[in-house]
């Protein structure tokens, strides 16, 4: 079970998570939903193609801009508000690193706070807990936000991506973020080469055998391109290629820029697996 706001998901439901960037220098989307009309018209296309989730980030996760936390409270808060306005049911999302921004999305209306840079502030999850909203728990190889990793290495990089996302789990529930809240992220191209990243991939099965919901975000990302010799524009069969090996495996909730595409992959895989019904089935029987 996976309780997110007003929703809950039973252990077999595959969760679109849709990527909404409050940001001007997005890598994919480059500032398409910067302003305040197209990023609600994104929102709800997303929930029309079936994303439960909305995930809003006033901060791209590589290098740039140096964006202050009140900046990026600026792009984030009254936005979360208004969507939380229009869309009462959809499960609101904030891509944060930061306690501050934190509590101010939360009291805005936020239900999970998205942290990929693997507990870089601690408070971040006191917040969650003060708030009792939910909180990703992302492994990031220690990487400070915002930096490229160089020469990483890991021993083995499931052990170690197990050993961060679950202690980070527990210490979340330790201080008062709902258990059945929490959700665990490998964290694929944070602190990751490509291998790293197909590895934590091959191997996903380890971290929904460890008894939290899993959520990946694999969309256009770098480690599909260098997997295909593909620019970034150009990475979306790739993505759909690993979203479906990732929901054999187990993963719960997926992070995405492309909603329709991933939901009917995610509905495919789930038919196969026997979770759920073909949506109409004539063949055969007429």
């Amino acid at each position: 079970m996976l309780r997110l706001g007003r929703r809950e998901f039973g252990p077999h439901e595959r969760v679109i998570m849709a990527i909404v960037n409050r940001t001007p220098d997005s890598f994919y989307d480059r500032g398409a939903t910067f302003r305040d009309e197209p990023a609600l018209a994104r929102v709800e296309q997303a929930v029309a193609e079936g994303a439960a989730i909305i995930d809003i980030g006033g901060v791209k996760a590589g290098p740039g801009e140096e964006v202050s936390a009140e900046e990026e409270a600026r792009r984030t808060v009254g936005f979360v508000a208004e969507v939380r306005r229009r869309f009462p049911d959809v499960v609101i999302s904030v891509d944060t690193w930061r306690a501050e921004v934190g509590e101010a999305v939360c009291a805005a209306g936020a239900d999970l706070l998205n942290d990929a840079w693997g507990g870089a502030d601690p408070g971040l999850a006191k917040v969650a807990a003060r708030h009792r909203v939910g909180l990703v728990c992302t492994h990031a190889g220690g990487a400070e936000p915002r930096t490229r990793p160089h020469r990483v290495t890991y021993d083995d990089v499931m052990a170690d991506i197990l050993e961060v996302t679950v202690g980070l789990a527990e210490r979340a529930v330790a201080l008062g973020v709902p258990r059945e809240s929490v959700l665990i992220d490998p964290g694929h191209d944070f602190g990751k080469n490509t291998r790293h990243s197909l590895e934590a991939t091959r191997r996903l099965d380890e971290m929904v055998a460890a008894g939290w919901p899993v959520l990946v975000s694999l969309s256009n990302k770098d480690f599909v391109g260098e997997t295909l010799d593909r620019p970034v524009k150009e990475r979306l069969i790739g993505t759909l290629a690993t979203t479906a090996v990732s929901s054999w495996l187990g993963a719960m909730v997926y992070r995405v820029h492309e909603v329709a595409e991933t939901r009917q992959v995610l509905d495919m895989v789930s038919a196969i697996a026997g979770h759920r019904p073909p949506a109409v089935a004539r063949r055969g029987l007429a």
